[in-house]
């Protein structure tokens, strides 16, 4: 099984982004085999189509399945394991910020939290009032996420939308200067 042509660019760039994202370009490159092919597709498929071992195939898929972002589908008659994505793009979308904020924000939560407990009467004021900043905006990023992520994809896009024109409605309303 060979990689389409149109879909170089994309599995490509999926390997960029993947390092952005949290894990390396090869897993990158797979989850975009796996989310841009309609069939599910073994992992001897997937080595194929990336010119890759076998074995860096399998250590991929068990990161995806880390992430929530892929799952096995089996065939009748075939004991293969075959993966496809585990959810629409919205949901993946969702899984890796929910990935990132379990890797990345909670660890920086609990590090900002035990400092704010511990805090030292005599401190410096200036790094305690930092530390409490940073603190209080991810408490309100997690927040906000928890309520984005219990958000069906229709009603998310319908506020994404929503933030964009009011965005534009701010910009507007900064330009206007009203006179009493």
């Amino acid at each position: 099984m060979k990689l389409p042509a149109e879909l170089e660019s994309f599995v490509v760039h999926f390997g960029e982004m993947g390092s952005r994202w949290g894990f390396n370009r090869t897993v990158g490159q797979m989850l975009a085999v796996i989310v841009f092919t309609e069939e599910p597709l073994n992992a001897d498929q997937i080595a194929q189509m990336l010119s890759i071992s076998r074995g860096n195939v399998s250590m991929g898929l068990k990161e995806l399945q880390s992430w929530q972002l892929i799952r096995v589908h089996h065939r009748p008659g075939d004991r293969k394991d075959y993966f496809k994505p585990s959810g629409s793009i919205w949901e993946l979308a969702l899984q890796v910020l929910a990935e990132r904020r379990k890797r990345e924000v909670e660890p920086t939560l609990s590090l900002l939290r035990s400092q704010l407990m511990n805090d030292d009467p005599e401190s410096d004021l200036f790094v305690s009032q930092k530390i409490k900043e940073i603190h209080d905006l991810l408490e309100l990023f997690n927040t906000w996420f928890d309520d984005i992520h219990r958000m069906s994809p229709d009603n998310l896009i319908t506020l994404l939308k929503l933030g964009s024109g009011v965005g534009r409605v701010l910009d507007i309303k900064d330009k206007i200067s009203f006179k009493k």
